[in-house]
């Protein structure tokens, strides 16, 4: 028979290991009941602070509690290098943009440099030429992708798409767009999309609609948020970088894009922030999707 002291005592137990336990089940920075992420940043929102001082850039990003990165650039130093400072930092390269031409044209070079960058995502963020980016550019694409992510799937890496707008503008004659081109005709074992949020709402179309048209293609995502009042319906690619506003005050139904992204089956997803503001709209950025409901 257990003594008043061995109850209380086995009852205090208890509670401190399950204290423990939820400790250890802590959600992650910029992740909630709803929203699970995980969430990075594009450090192309700190391109200006990189330009400046690296070392200390880097330290910006790791204050800001994530881990996870996506890559632009290895700001004039050995891949390497750039690789070690952010894992000493705490900080998983995951991603990198690089220009279409190389990915297609320099394809064995890349896939070393992402080996390096010890990145398993590389991915093109502009495709449109002088020209339109009409039917025939997008089937070009897709072969080009296809050819250029086979190739790169022997080394480990997928290769994606990041939207820009001017996909959603073309369509033939059974009313496909330019985008859903690219998507159908590419293979989903080597290629993968990423939706830059900003860029499906500004040229007018639903974002989360593209997510439950497409569940498993759009891999990666950037959260971007557009200023309340900027017009829409443009397919230019092209907006002021000071529209991008902190997640939640802007344009975006965003309880409605997350909760499709999870059901579509996106994997990773990075804040991109292009506005002056970036280093003080990120953390607010973070805090809203502690907070997002659906």
């Amino acid at each position: 028979m257990k003594t008043p002291f061995r109850r209380h005592a086995w009852a205090a137990l208890v509670a401190t290991l399950l204290a423990v336990g939820c400790a250890s089940h802590t959600a992650a920075v910029g992740t909630g009941s709803h929203f699970r992420g995980p969430v990075g940043i594009q450090l192309y929102s700190l391109r200006a602070q990189f330009t400046r001082n690296v070392p200390q850039t880097i330290g910006t990003v790791k204050g800001f509690g994530i881990h996870e990165v996506e890559l632009a650039g290895n700001y004039n130093l050995k891949n390497p290098v750039v690789r070690q400072m952010l894992v000493e930092a705490g900080l998983k390269p995951i991603a990198g943009h690089f220009p279409m031409d190389r990915i297609t044209g320099e394809t064995e070079a890349v896939a070393k440099e992402c080996q390096e960058l010890g990145i398993r995502y590389v991915g093109a963020a502009w495709i449109k030429g002088k020209g339109e980016f009409d039917i025939e550019a997008a089937h070009k694409a897709a072969a080009d992708f296809n050819k250029a992510g086979k190739a790169l799937a022997a080394y480990g890496i997928k290769v994606f798409y990041h939207c820009h707008g001017y996909e959603f503008k073309h369509q033939d004659a059974q009313g496909r767009k330019a985008m859903d081109i690219l998507i159908q005709e590419t293979d989903p074992r080597y290629v993968a999309y990423e939706m830059d949020v900003l860029w499906v709402q500004y040229p007018g179309e639903d974002p989360a609609a593209w997510l439950a048209k497409y569940p498993g293609r759009w891999e990666l995502m950037h959260l971007k948020d557009l200023k309340k009042g900027v017009p829409t319906g443009f397919h230019n690619g092209g907006t002021d970088p000071n529209n991008d506003v902190a997640l939640g005050t802007g344009q975006m139904n965003w309880p409605k894009i997350l909760k499709a992204a999870q059901k579509s089956g996106v994997k990773h997803y990075f804040i991109e922030d292009e506005s002056a503001s970036s280093v003080e709209q990120i953390p607010q950025s973070l805090k809203y999707l502690e907070g997002v409901r659906w």
